[in-house]
């Protein structure tokens, strides 16, 4: 049958707005597209960023801690023996001996304070220290109070900047009943050598971009 002409115009109106919203449809889907790609260029771009200032920072952390090796490895490796089993069943108090009286500033039980150092258990076994590959790693900062096993600062309370000092601590001043991990058993006294040196200079960490943040934490710029 015929379509009248007002029906082709229906038609040809319909056909029109098909054809507008396919054209519609297309183009947000090429701009979602191109909205992607942006956002995925800013987010390799500031990743980028972020990755290249983290390596220029641990160039110089690794440049200072080289430094302070050179400065510090003669006197702290003479102590690299000094690990060897011990008692774990007299160890009931912390006890503590200076091996070397340092000369600097006092350390009191809540400073903060910057050492090399190394741990044994009972066996003789060093389960953690600051000596790898014939010089030191990084030396370790503790914030004031916090951060490490309790008879750390109660065993430095004393010492001057500069002294090294063996430490005995008994189990509940160290990790306790549950240990830690499979490195410590359960109710392991432990012993270290502690060497206080001055604080070096703070090399601030790189802070993520709130754009690149805000991306990992929510999935959006």
């Amino acid at each position: 049958m015929a379509t009248s002409k007002t029906q082709r115009i229906g038609i040809w109106i319909i056909a029109g707005f098909m054809a507008v919203g396919t054209i519609g449809s297309f183009a947000i889907i090429v701009l979602a597209n191109s909205n992607n790609q942006q956002d995925q260029a800013k987010i390799n771009s500031l990743t980028a960023e972020y990755t290249k200032a983290n390596e220029e920072r641990q160039v110089k952390v690794d440049a200072q801690a080289k430094e302070l090796s050179n400065q510090y490895f003669e006197t702290f490796n003479q102590f690299a023996s000094r690990p060897s089993t011990f008692d774990a069943g007299s160890v009931t108090e912390l006890k503590t001996e200076d091996l070397i009286v340092g000369t600097g500033d006092t350390v009191t039980s809540t400073s903060s304070f910057t050492a090399y150092y190394l741990g044994w258990k009972p066996d003789g076994t060093v389960f953690d220290g600051s000596i790898e590959n014939g010089a030191l790693k990084a030396p370790y900062t503790v914030t004031e109070g916090g951060g490490v096993i309790e008879g750390w600062p109660k065993g430095v309370d004393g010492m001057k900047v500069g002294g090294v000092r063996e430490l005995t601590i008994p189990y509940a001043q160290a990790y306790g009943e549950q240990g830690n991990g499979s490195s410590i058993p359960p109710k392991t006294p432990l012993k270290f050598v502690i060497m206080i040196i001055p604080t070096p200079e703070a090399i601030p960490a790189v802070e993520m971009s709130p754009e690149l943040l805000n991306y990992y934490t929510t999935g959006k710029l």
